[in-house]
């Protein structure tokens, strides 16, 4: 079946334009762009926007799904259903289960099941070492032979640097992409909040926002000493900005991302002892949020991403310090990143380029782009739609959102993979 959108206003991020059009798909491919009115296809199955965006479906570097080990926090149909319903065509998952996905016979189990229950493209991550225990490297090339597109150890911090230099030299040998925590371990253990005024009122163990400039540089050295390719999962400061820009200016390659709840809340949102609230790094002074929003909108830091971390009831109903650190953020990424725009930091294509373009593009994946010949994994949406989320229609199995019952902007409508029909709002 050929499917004909028309009166869309299509987000390029490739162009970095969005403009007014139609668009064709056909066998899976998008087929046909016209900022005219182009003749309907014969056959076709007609989709009038409305005027309402039409974008490349978001490619999500860094999704948790807690199979194997921990199926009742999220299971890849869970998290599938999630994905599509806030937009996300291609869930890039992390290693960070139990056990930990660092042989190819695990790889393998957990490749099947995604391709079993997600209606959504899947793209597995492998651990750098084994156990993510920071001692024994995996076999890398086995692993990327049985589908793994990167490694990494999730937010444990490889300290034993020789290993994590050989690690890299390995990699490099193979071009694969290596994904790090930059964080420096000892400073930042049990750290449940950013260090200041805030975090002693509130008696909170805090960590320096310097913790994460020093393991940016260390990693900056290392990348350096072995020309890997290397992207760090999350720049939350200010203070490793320069840093993150002196590597690329000598070029490095190196990429970084930032966590979609680092761009939207700040340090003050834990005022409450809300334990929706805690992440991994702690959430930032306002000035720091501003600064990475920007170097986002610069292009600086590559990719936006949710840091999908699904944390079950009983993880998270704790003391502020002892609860389980992580939040979902599948189905709330869209109307979150959309703050962004509805503040003016950034544009609706730039916020494309950081969503979807930048992460395909740095795992050589074919999605995130709008052109004829692109996989047809697309996400309709309303950019004004007001709501207000309510964490109980969810569809994660875990509904650890810090979002709950704040007002929004901006909903799915609809969500194409490979020109399927995977989600539409009721």
């Amino acid at each position: 079946m050929t499917l004909h959108f028309i009166n869309a206003t299509l987000i390029d991020p490739e162009a970095g334009t969005s403009f007014q059009g139609s668009l064709s798909v056909s066998d899976g491919k998008i087929a046909q762009i016209s900022k005219d009115m182009a003749p309907l296809p014969k056959d076709a199955q007609v989709i009038d926007c409305a005027g309402r965006y039409l974008a490349p479906g978001i490619v999500d570097l860094g999704v948790k799904v807690c199979e194997p080990g921990e199926r009742h926090k999220e299971s890849y149909r869970s998290a599938g259903l999630a994905a599509a319903a806030g937009g996300v065509t291609t869930m890039v998952t992390r290693p960070d289960t139990a056990p930990a996905i660092d042989s190819p016979e695990v790889l393998e189990f957990v490749t099947r099941r995604a391709n079993e229950a997600a209606p959504v493209n899947v793209v597995p991550m492998a651990a750098l070492t084994k156990g993510r225990e920071g001692r024994e490297m995996t076999e890398i090339g086995f692993l990327m032979d049985a589908g793994a597109a990167a490694f990494t150890d999730c937010d444990r911090v490889i300290t034993d640097t020789k290993v994590f230099s050989r690690a890299l030299t390995y990699a490099r040998s193979l071009g694969a992409l290596v994904i790090a925590h930059p964080q420096e371990p000892v400073l930042s253990a049990g750290a449940a909040a950013t260090s200041g005024k805030f975090a002693s009122l509130r008696g909170l163990p805090a960590v320096s926002p310097m913790a994460e400039r020093m393991g940016l540089d260390r990693d900056i050295a290392l990348i350096e000493m072995t020309g890997a390719k290397y992207h760090a999962d999350q720049i939350t400061t200010a203070r490793a900005l320069p840093a993150l820009e002196r590597a690329k200016n000598n070029g490095l390659d190196i990429s970084a991302g930032v966590g979609i709840h680092h761009l939207t809340l700040n340090a003050l949102d834990v005022a409450n002892y809300r334990t929706f609230f805690k992440l991994k790094p702690p959430l930032r002074d306002e000035e720091d949020r501003i600064a990475v929003a920007q170097a986002v909108a610069s292009g600086l830091i590559d990719i936006i991403c949710s840091m999908h971390t699904p944390q079950d009831e009983e993880s998270k109903r704790l003391p502020f310090e002892e609860a389980a650190s992580g939040a979902v953020g599948l189905e709330t990424l869209l109307p979150a990143a959309l703050r962004l725009v509805h503040a003016e930091l950034m544009d609706l294509p730039t916020l494309w380029r950081a969503l979807s373009l930048n992460p395909a593009k740095r795992l050589g994946l074919p999605g995130g782009r709008l052109s004829a010949g692109a996989p047809a994994d697309l996400v309709l949406f309303d950019a004004n739609a007001p709501f207000v989320m309510d964490r109980a229609k969810l569809r994660s199995k875990s509904r650890n959102t810090p979002f709950d019952g704040m007002r929004m902007q901006g909903k799915v409508l609809q969500t194409f993979v490979a020109g399927t029909c995977v989600y539409k709002e009721s």
